[in-house]
């Protein structure tokens, strides 16, 4: 029984010693690559800086919400029977400003993401972002599990764990594992 408890014991102690190790290369790589699809997605929508690419209206416009084919479950804010909109109505200023709030959210979050800055809330708010092209934009199962589980799951990691050393928010006591010692 002495070699079994020997050998949990060394067990542990390596893994302990790989943990400490391994976590802060693993939380900067989980948060740089999460956050490198959402500012891919993000610096598209913009032409220069604080020059929003009005292309992008057309994206979120007809791509996004009024799809053709029309994808069953999708939000769909266009005429159903035409496929289009009225322009300048209520509806087409809302995606103009939807679009515009999804180019700056998908610039700042993930800048934040990287350099470890309120990395929290900056997950919390790409999850959002992440459920809402989820349940509003692709509602299928195929575009649940491959991308969106994959940017979900690492961005509760970085909620759950925090930025990890290598972040700004450790550097300036931030995150809340060092706030508590």
């Amino acid at each position: 029984m002495k070699m079994v408890e020997k050998f949990r014991a060394l067990y542990v102690q390596i893994g302990l010693q790989l943990s400490r190790f391994i976590e802060p290369f693993a939380l900067f790589f989980m948060r740089f690559m999460v956050a490198k699809v959402f500012l891919d997605s993000g610096l598209s929508k913009w032409d220069g800086f604080l020059s929003f690419n009005v292309d992008k209206y057309d994206l979120f416009k007809y791509e996004f919400f009024c799809p053709d084919p029309v994808r069953p479950g999708a939000l769909q804010l266009c005429n159903p029977e035409t496929l289009d909109y009225v322009e300048g109505s209520l509806v087409v200023k809302m995606i103009e400003w939807l679009a515009v709030f999804a180019g700056v959210a998908e610039v700042l979050l993930p800048l934040l993401l990287i350099i470890g800055l309120f990395s929290r809330f900056a997950a919390l708010g790409l999850i959002g972002m992440t459920m809402f092209i989820q349940l509003a934009v692709f509602p299928t199962w195929d575009h649940w599990i491959n991308p969106a589980s994959w940017w979900a799951i690492s961005l509760l990691v970085i909620v759950a764990r925090g930025p990890g050393v290598l972040s700004v928010d450790k550097l300036i006591g931030l995150d809340a594992k060092s706030a508590r010692h």
